[in-house]
């Protein structure tokens, strides 16, 4: 019970930060579209949360590793970006729009890394990964994010998108809430571990290709979550089916959540790696070829499951095994930094480039090249564990 009580706070900030998230990830490029930009602005303005995620999160980890206040610098961080989204009410032009969304990522792209470092002790007990207990606090974050992407997408159809700025300041407020109902805990830092160094971990052959195969895993991923809404508006989707398109994989990511320890047991987590990456071929192939096909769309989306949340448990065990304690938090920092900061800025330029000339349609093809490499990666990660011991995950 007293776990229970201690993990709660931690539910409560993934439920209204993967809120804020629900609603402001899928609707971006929209707004941005309807304030009369072009797809390459647009996918600019939203490769600078990728471009935040090269220098925040190793940043904020590295700090907060050294002074063990995980607690005092998220709250710092959700009041700065709260206070920052403040700005996208004023309408002063693209420059002023990628200054608000540097300031605002910048402090919101190192908030999970750094809530994640500070509960793993909690979901990981005598070096055993316990994928219940995580999953039952993830759960909630795809929760909010379903709670939103859904109304929003009703909000939107009826009210066009002016009310985004708004809803960015609502959501971003509740975060901030959140973040205070966190246990003003500090770490104790010990002398030895501020000479503790992550680059001996950084050079097993093992952590190289987890982080390889996580790379072009959530490079492929960069096309759902950039191009995604854009590409369905240009199909015809109405809004609020594009919001029912992205609640249905929120739904399986829950599922998955709340029953996933039944399941990871049954495969070594690096055999979870390869299966995700093969599933994204699968959902990518679909979504290039058919997504005017609403039956085989669903079930692109239904492969979610596999292709984020499974991925993303996996991920967090695996960095669990390979940056344990005073590393934990830079862990966590570097692989938002490899999976998401440069996968993103990447795939969201690139992205652009790629529609502007050939249409869409085309991001997913090349998506398509970049989970066949992740398979291959994965594999590679999966062939070095098999010569190791089997860590166990509750």
């Amino acid at each position: 019970m007293s776990n229970r009580r201690q993990l709660a706070p931690f539910a409560a900030l993934s439920a209204t930060y993967f809120a804020h998230i629900g609603f402001f990830n899928p609707y971006l490029p929209l707004w941005l579209k309807e304030l009369g930009l072009s797809i390459l602005a647009i996918s600019v303005l939203v490769s600078v949360q990728a471009a935040t995620r090269l220098f925040a999160p190793y940043g904020w980890g590295w700090l907060s590793d050294r002074t063990g206040e995980r607690i005092k610098l998220l709250r710092y961080s959700a009041c700065a970006a709260l206070v920052a989204s403040a700005g996208l009410w004023f309408d002063w032009g693209v420059p002023w729009l990628f200054l608000v969304l540097l300031v605002m990522f910048t402090h919101t792209s190192a908030m999970m890394p750094m809530s994640e470092a500070a509960m793993a002790h909690l979901v990981t007990q005598g070096g055993v990964f316990d994928a219940r207990r995580y999953g039952r606090v993830r759960l909630w974050g795809s929760l909010g994010f379903l709670v939103t992407v859904l109304a929003a997408g009703a909000w939107f159809e009826h009210d066009s998108m002016r009310q985004f700025p708004a809803w960015t300041f609502a959501t971003m407020l509740a975060v901030t809430v959140s973040v205070w109902l966190l246990p003003d805990l500090k770490e104790a830092v010990p002398e030895h571990a501020l000479r503790v160094r992550v680059l001996p971990v950084m050079r097993q052959r093992a952590v190289q290709w987890f982080f390889a195969a996580a790379f072009f895993h959530v490079l492929s991923h960069i096309g759902i979550y950039v191009f995604f809404s854009l590409y369905l508006d240009s199909l015809g989707y109405s809004k609020t089916m594009i919001g029912l398109l992205w609640a249905l994989s929120v739904v399986v990511e829950v599922v998955w959540f709340f029953t996933q320890s039944r399941w990871l047991p049954k495969l070594s987590l690096t055999g979870w790696l390869v299966l995700c990456s093969a599933a994204m071929v699968l959902r990518m192939v679909l979504t290039a070829s058919s997504a005017q096909v609403l039956v085989l769309l669903l079930l692109a989306q239904a492969l979610h499951a596999l292709t984020f949340a499974t991925h993303h448990t996996v991920c967090i065990a695996l960095l669990s095994q390979h940056f344990s304690g005073r590393l934990r938090g830079r862990g966590q920092a570097l692989y938002t930094v490899i999976a998401y900061g440069f996968p993103g800025l990447l795939g969201g330029l690139a992205g652009g480039m790629l529609s502007t000339r050939y249409g869409l349609g085309s991001v997913y093809w090349a998506c398509l090249i970049t989970s066949l490499l992740a398979v291959g990666c994965a594999l590679g990660a999966w062939r070095h564990q098999q010569r190791q011991p089997r860590p166990p995950v509750a």
